[in-house]
């Protein structure tokens, strides 16, 4: 049994984090995803709390041919213990899938295997690019699976960041 380990911010999840899951979906066994940064929310850089993304996540991967877990994981502000730290609030993995030149530092330090998987036209597919659109009225849906706009529509996810970028 293999499993990778996958962790973003996914503020809000998107079609880049798709593309990337699908492709580790085929090389391993199951994939654990950590939703990083748990505690963030109601900021302009992680509008959304963990449970609005895990349920973008939970949603848009309905059909992805790999068994997953998708667990929230908080900062801890001291990246010598973070490996640690992640490795207690997950099930046991083998290999580690990040672009993240610290997240692939830190894990590479401690003895794990780590890819760096293609990114999916990140210029465009990027949480900041999508945020940016959503404070501007420009079209953002289109880059993100069907699962987030429902979710994001939900929670009235636009007129929250709308409101957090105003100034009183």
């Amino acid at each position: 049994m293999s499993r990778g380990f996958y962790i973003g911010r996914f503020q809000p999840y998107h079609n880049g984090h798709q593309s990337v899951l699908e492709r580790i979906a085929r090389s391993v066994d199951e994939i654990v995803i950590g939703v990083g940064s748990a505690q963030l929310s109601h900021t302009m850089d992680n509008p959304f709390t963990a449970g609005e993304r895990v349920l973008m996540l939970t949603g848009s991967l309905t059909d992805l041919d790999c068994p997953f877990y998708v667990i929230p994981i908080e900062d801890i502000q001291r990246n010598a213990l973070w490996v640690a730290h992640v490795r207690s609030m997950t099930p046991p993995f083998e290999t580690v899938y990040s672009s993240n030149p610290l997240v692939m530092q830190l894990f590479a330090e401690a003895g794990v295997a780590v890819q760096s998987p293609d990114m999916y036209e990140r210029l465009t597919h990027s949480g900041t690019a999508i945020r940016r659109r959503m404070l501007g009225g420009e079209p953002w849906e289109h880059l993100v699976p069907p699962a987030v706009v429902e979710v994001i529509r939900e929670i009235h996810g636009v007129e929250r960041l709308r409101r957090i970028a105003g100034s009183d």
